[in-house]
């Protein structure tokens, strides 16, 4: 096998695994290239919903019919869910699940090895030299470094299969975090995305116990000028300390939040077993923006869930409409077999969920449109990313940049 491709599905956690099996894939001596010109193609799967299982399956199928002769390996959560609905697919050679991918508390890559002992990647040997190719900014087209800390989650949410595709909480070593970190600063990235499948639940299972907190506040002080980005956070995982590092460090912590609501109606949110109120929520990002009035403040929301009311889900668009926040993603409900959630009474009909699900993102627009006109003659710090002709601020805003940049240049915009 000389060269690959990566085809990855679902929220930063994946894409930060995939980073680590490509860039373990370049030090062996494999060359990045289309899926349709791959000899190996690694599909890394999400199954948070069934669009997501559905959109694995047809990329499957297509690129086996455009490239009959690679072999396909599928990973990631459908893979560790379902392994032997994608093992019937045409074209798959092998189907790892989540254990193989890597384990967050080494940093390992143990899908390699298994690839390797299938003979589907080259032996750790292979590559120009005892350590291969180096990444580089535009790894995978990323210019940012997205870095996984923590895997797994131990809540209980009525809705969620993460749990029995991920395991229970793992968390790396801050030694090991910030060994990675300085290994990436050095290879020329200038942003890092910190991100975990429960995040907030960060070094509460190492010995001595620790916090996201304490780890971004190690990070701060033992590196240069790196910026970290915080993935998403549920809302009891983030303390009044980690917006106060924020304020404390605007040029080291990105102005950018993503807290889940996933509901404003108390009854739905006991429903989704969600350990927090409307309430307490709200307390959150009101305290937040009056703190940061430039961060952007994203969500998630589920809409549709069993039992989910003509009232419930006015209150929850209402709510929106005046909260915060700069922008949405919105999740039309779905079952997930396995789940509490899929043995609820009541179901939404489909129609009504389409329904709504449009009407919350009609509100997501207008809350980005309210967040940009807000910013208008700001000046914000920003990346330039692809061919160095857009650039991301600190506070998550894409903007175009004039002729004569180049990606990973780290520039200042007036918006």
């Amino acid at each position: 096998m000389k060269t690959f491709a990566l085809v990855t599905f679902g929220c930063r956690v994946n894409q930060a695994d995939s980073l680590a099996i490509e860039a373990g894939l370049i030090a062996r001596g494999a060359a990045p290239v289309p899926a349709d010109r791959a000899d190996l193609v690694v599909v890394n799967t999400c199954s948070v919903t069934a669009s997501a299982d559905q959109g694995a399956r047809q990329t499957i199928r297509r690129i086996h019919r455009d490239n009959p002769g690679a072999r396909i390996v599928t990973t990631g959560c459908y893979a560790t869910r379902a392994p032997e609905q994608l093992a019937l697919l045409p074209g798959v050679a092998a189907v790892l699940n989540n254990a193989d991918k890597g384990n967050a508390d080494s940093g390992t890559v143990p899908l390699l090895e298994a690839l390797e002992k299938r003979g589907l990647a080259p032996s750790s040997s292979a590559g120009d030299g005892p350590c291969g190719r180096a990444i580089e900014p535009g790894t995978m087209g990323r210019t940012a470094w997205t870095l996984r800390v923590q895997t797994g989650c131990e809540e209980r949410c009525s809705y969620c299969i993460i749990p029995s595709t991920r395991g229970a909480s793992r968390s790396r070593t801050p030694d090991d975090v910030l060994a990675e970190v300085r290994r990436i600063e050095d290879a020329g990235y200038r942003e890092v995305a910190i991100t975990g499948v429960h995040l907030g639940s960060y070094g509460r299972d190492v010995s001595p116990a620790t916090s996201l907190e304490a780890l971004l506040t190690r990070l701060v002080r033992e590196t240069s000028s790196m910026l970290f980005r915080v993935s998403s956070l549920e809302p009891m995982d983030c303390p009044t300390g980690l917006i106060d590092l924020a304020c404390a460090h605007p040029t080291r912590i990105a102005p950018h939040f993503h807290l889940p609501l996933q509901h404003a109606s108390n009854a739905v949110l006991a429903r989704m077993r969600r350990p927090y109120t409307l309430e307490q929520y709200s307390a959150l990002v009101d305290d937040l923006r009056a703190r940061l009035p430039h961060a952007a403040i994203g969500s998630d929301v589920i809409v549709g869930f069993p039992g989910e009311t003509d009232a419930e889900f006015d209150a929850l668009a209402s709510y929106l409409e005046r909260a915060p926040l700069t922008h949405l993603h919105v999740f039309p409900y779905s079952d997930r077999p396995g789940t509490v959630a899929e043995g609820l009474p009541d179901k939404v009909h489909g129609a009504t969920v389409k329904a709504r699900a449009q009407r919350i993102r009609v509100i997501s627009r207008r809350l980005q449109d309210r967040f940009r006109a807000s910013l208008v003659g700001t000046t914000r710090p920003a990346l330039a990313i692809e061919d160095g002709g857009v650039a991301v601020t600190d506070n998550y805003i894409r903007v175009p940049l004039p002729p004569g940049h180049e990606r990973n240049d780290r520039v200042v915009v007036v918006l």
